[in-house]
């Protein structure tokens, strides 16, 4: 990542990249290169991206770095107002998903930052799964002239899967149900779905969500497995899908405030985020099939 936006304000002058603290040993050397571009604002995050808003209003476009629910929860309405609400060019990458600060508790935790961007028009959502992922959904999006959003995770897969920002990317294709993978939810699912007669969606961008592969390999037999609240892409399906009778199941995060400390691993499966869940419900799905055809 750090690699990427380097190379971005090494080669377009009208960038900026502000830092919140976090990163800045990371990212010394074009703060060393660029002073005049690059700055480490301190802990102010709401007060940096009505900043950023400015800068972009100038023809700049901004890079802004920091922790999910800093970015998300305490800057919301300086990205709504400031942004969404003016149709500004931005950019917000940050780090720690869901809950990969497992050790440092709810305070920063964030299976919330979907939903709440959903609801904010005009905001791209990424949601990477690896960095390769990242690279190239942040190429195709950084300058697009709008709001973007980008989700990254410590917690990288080790599934090879191209993306295309906005579109979905089709891994294996099958008669007996479909599973919708999201994020870092990828290889969970990949090494669920092994020898499973069932199609396989990978969503590496959420919004603007692509509604057109879904509603081509659509089955009404659906397992969602998303490493945020569920519900947040239950919404989009149904929405892309209705009027289609549909037999949905979902792994995410509860709706619920996690006091849960310890490992990532722990978390997730506190969640019941991980391969023998996914793969239990895949065969249900699976099952219900075979039922069905029988009857």
């Amino acid at each position: 990542m750090m690699d990427a936006v380097s190379q971005i304000i090494e080669t377009h002058r009208n960038t900026v990249l502000m830092l919140v603290d976090i990163g800045v040993w990371g990212f010394r050397n074009i703060l060393q290169r660029h002073p005049d571009r690059v700055r480490n604002i301190g802990i102010f995050e709401d007060g940096l991206i009505g900043l950023s808003a400015g800068l972009s209003i100038s023809g700049m476009v901004p890079f802004v770095y920091g922790i999910s629910p800093f970015i998300v929860n305490r800057a919301y309405e300086q990205l709504k107002l400031d942004f969404a609400y003016q149709k500004l060019s931005g950019n917000f990458i940050t780090t720690g998903a869901s809950y990969d600060f497992s050790t440092l508790g709810y305070s920063h935790y964030c299976p919330e930052d979907v939903a709440a961007l959903l609801l904010l028009p005009g905001i791209e959502i990424v949601t990477p799964a690896t960095p390769a992922q990242f690279v190239s959904l942040f190429n195709a999006s950084w300058n697009d002239g709008k709001p973007t959003y980008f989700r990254l995770t410590d917690h990288s897969c080790k599934s090879e899967c191209n993306a295309e920002f906005g579109k979905a990317t089709v891994l294996q294709t099958g008669k007996k149900g479909l599973v919708i993978s999201v994020a870092e939810t990828l290889d969970s699912v990949m090494n669920a779905v092994v020898g499973m007669d069932v199609t396989v969606l990978h969503y590496s961008t959420i919004a603007p969500f692509d509604v057109e592969t879904l509603q081509k390999y659509a089955h009404e037999q659906i397992l969602i497995c998303s490493p945020f609240y569920q519900g947040v892409i239950t919404n989009l399906v149904v929405k892309a899908l209705y009027p289609q009778s549909l037999c949905i199941d979902e792994i995410g995060v509860p709706l619920e405030i996690l006091r849960n400390y310890g490992t990532k691993q722990e978390n997730d499966d506190y969640c019941g985020i991980n391969c023998s869940i996914v793969r239990e419900k895949v065969a249900r799905i699976v099952s219900k099939s075979d039922i069905e055809v029988l009857e």
